[in-house]
């Protein structure tokens, strides 16, 4: 596509976006439908909320289900010792809210404040395109990192703010978070990668993510070896394949890692595998709302 016609689709998408991103206040007698200052992202939104915590995903069968949503919302509770309600009076608040985006699938943030309020955010799914899936992406190593890593912090959304619009400005795809070394997760994902047809992902100083689970559940259903391991940033030319993972964006295959390329520069046979089986396992496991 012509660079001419990407810029006008940015431009409409970001207006569209303006439009349809809808923010409320959840509370035990109403939700308050709010008008902040920036509604051109679910980042921008949360950093104008108070600090607290967040999940995010996406719909499926016209915003009917989500995968995993019990665990969404146990990681947005979890941390919250007084919310101001409860995780089943949250749930059943959501589709009211989503039928403002059918007949589509929409993208939705769940933020908890350390003081307990709970706020839902929720924008129009925007696909990513088959060539990310056909062709791989390229990601990026950073030195910035969460203070604690199994809680999902909005602080963290402000704190990478210079390194997310660093990487759109770039064109990569995603941020890997480096410590000591090693290569732990993305800043927006999980990382795996495979070396001698084992798979491999790092088990500490991570956000242990939804998609994370089902994908090293599936990886061991279909006979393929998973071990706990983070990948040493020295050790890239080692890598066979890649790929990184998120509610939103499932499976992604990474073929570049900042100067290295990944195995034949394309997305593998596991990843290839991993990415069909876990596209095939939400369509039957993703849960009611």
């Amino acid at each position: 596509m012509p660079a001419k016609y990407v810029k006008v689709y940015t431009q409409d998408w970001s207006l569209i976006m303006k439009i349809m991103l809808r923010i409320w206040n959840i509370t035990p007698r109403q939700n308050i439908k709010l008008d902040l200052k920036d509604a051109s992202s679910l980042d921008a939104v949360t950093r104008q909320l108070p600090d607290g915590y967040y999940s995010t995903f996406r719909t499926f069968d016209g915003c009917r289900r989500v995968l995993g949503l019990k665990a969404h919302l146990r990681r947005l509770y979890n941390p919250v010792a007084s919310p101001d309600v409860s995780a089943s009076f949250l749930r059943r608040q959501l589709p009211p809210l989503l039928v403002h985006f059918l007949p589509d699938e929409a993208r939705v943030r769940l933020i908890m404040t350390v003081q307990g309020k709970v706020y839902v955010a929720a924008e129009p799914l925007k696909p990513l395109s088959a060539e990310v899936y056909e062709d791989g992406v390229r990601v990026e190593t950073t030195q910035i990192h969460r203070e604690s890593p199994h809680l999902k912090s909005t602080a963290f959304i402000g704190t990478s703010a210079s390194e997310r619009k660093h990487i759109a400005h770039e064109g990569i795809f995603e941020a890997l978070l480096v410590k000591s070394g090693k290569i732990l997760e993305g800043m927006t994902s999980n990382f795996f990668y495979i070396t001698d047809n084992i798979l491999y992902t790092a088990q500490h100083g991570i956000l242990l993510g939804v998609t994370r689970r089902t994908v090293i559940h599936l990886a061991r259903g279909r006979g393929v070896d998973v071990k706990y391991q983070p990948l040493k940033h020295d050790q890239l030319s080692t890598v066979d394949e890649a790929f990184i993972t998120s509610s939103s964006r499932g499976v992604v295959p990474v073929i570049k890692i900042d100067e290295a390329r990944v195995g034949q520069g394309t997305p593998g046979q596991i990843t290839r595998m991993l990415s069909s089986a876990y596209d095939k396992y939400v369509i039957s496991k993703a849960e009611r709302i």
